[in-house]
């Protein structure tokens, strides 16, 4: 059995320990002793209601006490009624509530006796009330005189208190009562003085007793009240009655307490209840009263008074209270004074009552008993339940102290010690118990404990013996006491071992020993390894609606697994396992997930774990960071005409301090309902002088910024309009936009709202001729542009603006030269000569036309060229232009993407913002040859085991004289290995097919086939195969080239690509864009290709790659043509642009019927230039 220990106490050492038992733990029940009564009645009601009274007495004793009892001092039979029913082995009996049971009403006490003597209980009062009545009487009415005083009496029945009465009329309504008509304790209705509205016959009084649930009525009473009878001779009933107040006229009269009682009376009162004192007066007018205490110390509060003034009241009465309290009844006539002379007397209490207990043979005994109370009380000794007889009990006995001498074990016995005064009585019991037995070990032998380390284990060995006996604790098999600092003995006989180690794991021994006999127990200890507890993470800030995830790591020793829980806490409470209704916050065992944090989840979290042996805690403060609240309490102060300050409180920062707060203005004259930022202010500031524009009415708010964000923004402030003044800046970005010629419009942007500075804001414009010596001309505008016409084409003119209003002129403006409206340039470059790169670039020159010719800003150049024939058959083309811009002041230009061994015409004009000048006369030019494109297919017509044979198209576009074809082949296995490259040269141009012998059986070979001219060769065509084995056919078109249904399936194909074909042409004369790899596959030029490797780098898209080991042969025919040219050098086209890998975007512009921007045919460059 495991046991739950306590925590580390205080190091003692103790090395052997006497315990005295005496009085230290209750006599095992096995042990002979004195009956002790453990249970008893106290004073009961016997209320009609009930079924039967039950009246207990309930004692243990060795032997089994027997029961007997008393009433009013006399023994009672318990089997003298058969309403009585007693218990077996006890003293309680129940009264059956049948018949007429007054006669069980009286005093009862308890003997409980035994061979060793006898235990008496308190006295058990039994109330057996009766049915309380009023009397059925015939109550004369009362006929009494205006103004005379009048007493209606109650009388009620005698019962169990608390007792209410009410003085009500036959309807159930209270009688109103006031300072002229009240109750007094007793229960009767005094009136000081009566009025004619007194008079009823239904005074009722009402008697209620809670405790007996009854509540009677007494006889209605009639009360008549009439006018004074000597009151006729007066002429008017008021002056009757105001005669015959006067006569009834009196001082106060005490009617309680009565004039009998003389000036002053005495009053006793129980200390610790309510004191009431009562006077009540009558007179007429009506009395007032009013207490007072004469003598004593004064209540530390003023007394609290009832019924009007007419009871004082004093609650938990003390000795201090103790004095003489006057009461005083006045009106205009006079006064009636008594006093209260207080005495608070107390029934008796133990100031020392007798301690019984157990004694060994040989040893002595005193008993005190020692009681106070008002009157003395006297104190009584009885000997189990009887007087002691000091004449033969052999010890000594006085009125507060029995002794014996030399114990012996016939001394067992009960004392009871009485005190009594008029005020009641109070028991008190010893048992003297003298025994001479060997020590009995009360905890089980063979007890298991457990602990963790660190903490304190106790070891119990529970011992009754007399005489007291010896305790000694030892460990394991050492016959030697524990002896260290860590070791303590309690008073019990509990072992304390403090701050356990893993080595005080054992068993342990406890001896006891005493002159009879000695007696051992063991007991058995386990350290565990104590909890260990970290929450992750420690102490998390988190941003309001984010989530937070805590952990509770924990470590416990295996052998508390069972009874290991884990709980969370917040700020001390404990969290349920569904938190929020909403389900935000969710508890898992070791880990606790909040989702949407919000502010009012800030504070402490504490993971909790527990086992049987130890509980351990971890905590995690949770910070909530959120935007501050917002700013309050905004003041304005030190007004001026340009600044004020702006004061304010900041709101709660939420566990991010405030770096900055922003002060927003919204003015009503200009804008209203736009806020604007006026400035900031840095830190915790919280006032700043703001600067202001005139002519504004302004309200602020402001704008706490800490780390996390915003606040909302505070209330605003109240408003504060600043006087008007004349403007403090002029308009700015004065400018002359394009116009017509002969016009010029001069624009500028408008002064803002909070610029105005007042009331009737205008322009004044003013321009000259610059170079002309004239005088300003002057203009007021309100707008924000003006237009003048009839000006000579692009002359510059000095331009001011400046802003006006009401109160005066903004500062003088500064001037700005601005131009009048351009015309299209009137002449033509000359001198325009072309000079040839290669066969797809040339370099334009020309002389720039004069600067007075230009009539306004000159952009730049523009160069149209178009084709007028090839030169290789010699044919017309159709005028298709083509052009390039260069922008700025420049007299050349390079022109990319011709067609090789062409003819070409070419012209230059200049060009402004108005538009395009007249073009200069066309200068002819040629193209040289270039290299062709691919041929057109490559085909393996036939495969035999060492020859095939290829057929090849011509290329679609020859740029120059065919010269012949070069035939390459090699081998290519599945591997990456690939064999020699082998060149064959056709030099007959008109040869298109060849037969290849040699090669070996059964292998993959690849053949390539380009066209030449006399500028070298094109891109090859390329084609696989695979030679034939011994005796077998391996060609691709033979055999199923002859075949019907192949030959109809080819067809198919044909007219689906012809087909497909014309949709490609159509979208692609609607403007479609073509990437330049495609315009490459389109137009190969050699020449241009190697301008395009050396300026930007190499470009490739193929999917024919060469293969390893033969990119070489294959590109080495190529030859790239030198070029020095820069990128400035060319022009820009309507799309002259690249993308961000570096290809071109758009083509060059066909100058069609509206200047088409796409491009078609043949007007498409084959690679991207930028001017």
């Amino acid at each position: 059995m495991e046991m739950l220990l306590s925590t580390k106490g205080i190091t003692i050492c103790l090395f052997f320990f006497v315990l005295s038992l005496a009085a230290a733990i209750e006599i095992p029940l096995s042990v002979a002793q004195l009956p002790t009564i453990t249970e008893q009645s106290h004073a009961q009601v016997a209320y009609p209601f009930d079924e039967d009274f039950t009246i207990k007495c309930e004692a243990r004793g060795n032997p089994q006490p027997t029961f007997n009892w008393t009433k009013d001092g006399k023994p009672f039979d318990l089997l003298s009624d058969p309403r009585i029913v007693p218990s077996n082995n006890s003293g309680t009996f129940v009264i059956q509530n049948r018949g007429i049971i007054t006669n069980f009403q009286g005093k009862y006490r308890c003997f409980a006796s035994n061979l060793l003597g006898t235990a008496m209980s308190e006295e058990i009062e039994l109330i057996v009330p009766s049915v309380p009545k009023f009397p059925k009487e015939k109550i004369e009415p009362l006929d009494v005189e205006h103004g005379d005083s009048v007493i209606l009496h109650c009388n009620p029945p005698k019962g169990i208190p608390p007792l209410h009465i009410y003085w009500m009329n036959i309807d159930l309504q209270h009688i109103p009562q006031d300072e002229r008509v009240s109750m007094s304790l007793k229960g009767d209705l005094y009136f000081a003085n009566v009025e004619e509205n007194d008079s009823r016959s239904d005074y009722c009084c009402f008697a209620a007793f809670p405790r007996l649930r009854t509540i009677v009525q007494k006889m209605p009473m009639t009360l008549k009240v009439s006018r004074f009878k000597h009151a006729n001779d007066s002429g008017s009933p008021n002056a009757a009655v105001t005669k015959a107040n006067f006569i009834k006229e009196r001082k106060p009269k005490l009617l309680i307490p009565p004039e009998s009682a003389g000036s002053s009376s005495s009053v006793t009162v129980i200390k610790g209840g309510v004191l009431l004192l009562e006077c009540i007066a009558e007179g007429l007018p009506t009395p007032h009263l009013s207490w007072v205490k004469v003598t004593g110390n004064l209540p530390k509060d003023e007394p609290e008074t009832e019924n009007f003034g007419k009871i004082l009241k004093i609650d938990q009465v003390t000795a201090a209270d103790e004095g003489t309290y006057q009461c005083t009844a006045s009106n205009p006539m006079g006064r009636a004074k008594h006093e209260f002379h207080v005495h608070v007397e107390e029934p008796p209490r133990w100031v020392k009552e007798p301690e019984g207990g157990v004694y060994s043979v040989g040893t002595n005994l005193v008993l005190l008993c020692e009681a106070i109370g008002n009157p003395e009380p006297t104190i009584q000794w009885k000997l189990n339940g009887m007087p002691i007889d000091s004449r033969t009990f052999r010890g000594r006995i006085s009125a507060r102290e029995i002794s014996l001498t030399n114990l012996q074990l016939q001394d067992s016995a009960v004392y009871q010690c009485e005190a009594s005064n008029k005020h009641g009585t109070i028991l008190a019991s010893a048992n003297v118990n003298v025994l001479n037995i060997a020590p009995l070990i009360l905890t089980s032998d063979g007890e298991n404990y457990a602990t963790v380390v660190g903490y304190s284990a106790f070891l119990h060995c529970e011992i009754f013996a007399s005489p007291a006996a010896d305790i000694r604790w030892t460990k394991d098999d050492s016959i030697e006491p524990l002896s260290t600092l860590r070791y303590e003995l309690n008073k019990n006989g509990t072992l304390e071992i403090k701050e356990t180690k893993k080595e005080d794991s054992g068993s342990y021994a406890c001896w006891a020993a005493n002159s009879v006999g000695k007696r051992a127990i063991t007991a058995n200890l386990d350290i565990r390894d104590a909890t260990k507890l970290v929450v992750t993470p420690k102490n998390p800030r988190v941003l309001k609606s984010h989530s937070i995830l805590l952990k509770c790591q924990s470590e416990y020793d295996s052998h508390l697994k069972h009874s290991f829980k884990l709980s969370w806490r917040k700020d001390g409470d404990e969290l349920p396992v569904n938190s929020t209704e909403d389900g935000r916050i969710i508890l898992d065992r070791d880990t606790l997930f909040i989702s949407s944090v919000m502010l009012e989840d800030q504070g402490v979290y504490t993971c909790v774990a527990s086992t049987s042996l130890d509980s351990v805690t971890a905590e995690s403060q949770l910070i909530v960071l959120d935007v501050p609240d917002p700013p309050e309490d905004l003041q304005l102060s030190e007004n001026q005409n340009r600044s004020v300050r702006l004061s304010w409180k900041a709101g709660a920062n939420h566990n991010s301090p405030i770096n900055e707060s922003i002060i927003e203005f919204e003015e009503n004259r200009w804008e209203p309902g736009r806020w604007q930022e006026l400035t900031r202010t840095p830190g915790n500031d919280t006032t700043t002088l703001l600067s202001l524009a005139p002519y504004m009415n302004y309200q602020f708010r402001v704008v706490s910024v800490n780390a996390v964000g915003r606040s909302p923004p505070s209330k605003p402030s109240l408003r504060y309009a600043t006087p008007p003044a004349a403007p403090d800046k002029n308009p700015e970005n004065i400018r002359v936009e394009a116009s017509e010629p002969n016009e010029m419009v001069m624009k500028w942007e408008p002064l803002k709202p909070a610029e105005r500075n007042g009331p009737g804001l205008e322009y004044k414009v003013s321009w000259r001729q610059r170079g002309v010596e004239a005088d300003w001309n002057e203009e007021m505008v309100k707008k924000h542009s003006l237009i003048l016409r009839n000006t000579p084409t692009f002359v510059p003119y000095e331009i001011k603006v400046q802003a006006v209003n009401n109160l005066g002129s903004g500062p003088e403006p500064n001037v700005t030269i601005g131009y009048s409206g351009e015309d299209v340039p009137d002449a033509a470059p000359s001198g325009v000569s072309v000079d040839i790169v290669n066969s797809t670039l040339v370099k334009v020159f020309w002389f720039g036309i004069p600067r007075d010719r230009v009539r306004g800003h000159l952009r730049g150049y523009k160069v149209s060229w178009w084709k007028t024939k090839s030169m290789l058959d010699g044919k017309r083309h159709h005028p298709e232009k083509h052009f390039l811009t260069f922008v700025g002041d420049r007299n050349y230009g390079m022109i990319p993407g011709l067609e090789p061994f062409s003819e070409f015409r070419l012209t230059v004009l200049a060009y402004n913002a108005k538009g395009d000048g007249p073009e200069s006369s066309p200068v002819v030019f040629e193209t040289p040859e270039g290299v062709p494109e691919q041929p057109h297919f490559l085909r393996i017509l036939n495969f035999d085991k060492d020859s095939v044979t290829l057929s090849w198209g011509l290329p679609k576009k020859a740029n120059g004289h065919l010269t012949g074809y070069i035939l390459q082949y090699q081998i290519i296995n599945e591997t990456h290995e690939i064999g020699p490259l082998n060149d064959v040269s056709v030099t007959n141009r008109s040869t298109l097919s060849w037969r290849l012998s040699g090669l070996s059986s059964s292998t993959k070979y690849k053949f390539y086939v380009k066209a030449c001219t006399v500028k070298g060769c094109g891109k090859p065509v390329t084609e696989e195969g695979l030679t034939m084995a011994q005796g077998t056919y391996a060609g691709i078109y033979d055999g199923i080239s002859t075949q019907g249904w192949f030959i109809g399936l080819m067809c198919a194909i044909a007219l689906l690509t012809l087909l497909l074909l014309t949709i490609c042409f159509v979208r692609r004369n609607k403007g479609g864009k073509y990437s330049v790899k495609e315009k490459e596959d389109l137009h190969p030029d050699p020449e241009a290709q190697s301008i395009k490797d050396e300026i930007f780098g190499e470009y490739s898209d193929s999917d024919e790659k060469p293969l390893k080991g033969s990119l070489q042969s294959i590109n080495g025919d190529i030859k790239a043509t030198e070029s020095a040219d820069s990128l400035v050098d060319y022009g820009e086209g309507e799309h002259g642009m690249f993308n961000e890998d570096g290809s071109f975007i758009g083509a060059y512009s066909g100058s069609k019927e509206k200047g088409s921007v796409e491009s078609t045919g043949s007007s498409t460059a084959t690679f991207p230039l930028h001017a």
